[in-house]
């Protein structure tokens, strides 16, 4: 006797769902001082407008890829203080999810596992740049997802109907 569990005779048990992260990069990193030197000079902490998106797209052979895009303005007054702007990708290998729910997973859980690396990408090059590093809150992915379906459902709605292109 033992603790195993049975396996059923069939095998008509569905293959769990399976995720590998296969890579992850910096594909796009930029980072703007236009005030400098005097921007390091200032006293004060800046304003920063923070902007998070993320995009998904199908390379084929269950492989996905996932970019997180993060830019970040920070000024005092009206001037600018330092512009960064990072797209921060993984690549990720997902089997056995359900075509409904591999949206979400794409867009919820894939840059749930990059946010970490993306974030110190970012603190590094404001560090780099003469900035105390900056510390990004953890996204809430979910809530993003979300919000970015009930902005679809909403235009799908106002949209008028427009009759097939000959194009």
């Amino acid at each position: 006797m033992t603790d195993a569990p049975a396996t059923p005779q069939g095998g008509d048990q569905p293959m769990p769902p399976a995720i590998r992260v296969a890579g992850q990069y910096v594909k796009d990193l930029s980072f703007e001082n236009p005030g400098a030197p005097e921007s390091l000079r200032g006293a004060g902490q800046p304003n920063i407008d923070l902007s998070v998106d993320v995009q998904a797209r199908d390379m084929g052979n269950d492989m996905f890829e996932v970019e997180l895009i993060i830019g970040a303005r920070a000024q005092r007054e009206s001037n600018p203080v330092f512009i960064v702007e990072l797209t921060y990708a993984g690549l990720f290998q997902i089997q056995n999810v359900d075509p409904q729910a591999r949206e979400a997973f794409l867009l919820i859980e894939c840059p749930r596992l990059i946010f970490p690396f993306a974030r110190r990408v970012l603190s590094d090059a404001t560090r780099d740049g003469g900035f105390p590093p900056l510390m990004l809150e953890p996204v809430d992915f979910a809530a993003l997802y979300r919000q970015r379906a009930a902005q679809q459902a909403q235009a799908q709605q106002g949209a008028p109907a427009t009759p097939p292109s000959d194009a």
